[in-house]
């Protein structure tokens, strides 16, 4: 009876995927352009915005919270950590916009464009999904405990972020032209 229940679960899962993947539509060569522009500002703004370690360690500095407690009055206390709770949620809103922006794209538009091997495709679904689901309980930890109640899921997070911004990086590298300097090279043209 178990292996019943198992294999028709399989199966389920099975049929749901192929419905899904036959349903995706290919994307148009026209909105490509903007589409790519918009994938390189969306993973500079989480590479270089929200994942620094420096403003991660602001963000989340113990430090603060005990000066705050050791010389301020109750009152302040709880407007430090409710503004600091609010700071750490929209970080983590932030960070998981990023990410579903960077995986909507991935999934319709990097295989056009990348030579993704489908190992570093699964091992990319898996930082997403991974990522994804560490900034939902994040948002849940601090909603209920304050930004002060899961540091260590915050590191991973932000390490998981910087693995998927590693292997965007890798797919969008042609759109970054290294060593041209289109000033330069319109100059050197009009002096030869």
């Amino acid at each position: 009876m178990i292996q019943l229940v198992l294999s028709l679960l399989v199966g389920l899962v099975l049929v749901v995927s192929l419905y899904f993947f036959a349903r995706r539509a290919k994307p148009s060569a026209e909105g490509s352009a903007q589409q790519l522009r918009k994938a390189k500002q969306t993973l500079d703004s989480l590479q270089f915005g929200l994942l620094p370690n420096d403003l991660v360690e602001r963000i989340f500095a113990r430090e603060d919270l005990e000066y705050v407690f050791s010389s301020a009055p109750p009152d302040v206390q709880a407007l430090f950590l409710t503004d600091r709770k609010n700071i750490a949620l929209g970080w983590v809103r932030r960070v998981r916009a990023a990410v579903l922006e960077l995986m909507r794209f991935h999934r319709g538009h990097a295989r056009l464009h990348a030579r993704l091997s489908f190992s570093t495709e699964i091992r990319l679904a898996l930082n997403f999904a991974g990522l994804l689901t560490a900034c939902h309980l994040l948002q849940i930890a601090f909603y209920l405990r304050g930004p002060y109640a899961a540091p260590g899921m915050v590191r991973t997070a932000a390490a998981a972020a910087g693995r998927v911004c590693l292997i965007s990086e890798n797919s969008l590298a042609f759109l970054s032209v290294k060593g041209v300097d289109p000033l330069e090279s319109g100059a050197a043209r009009h002096r030869a």
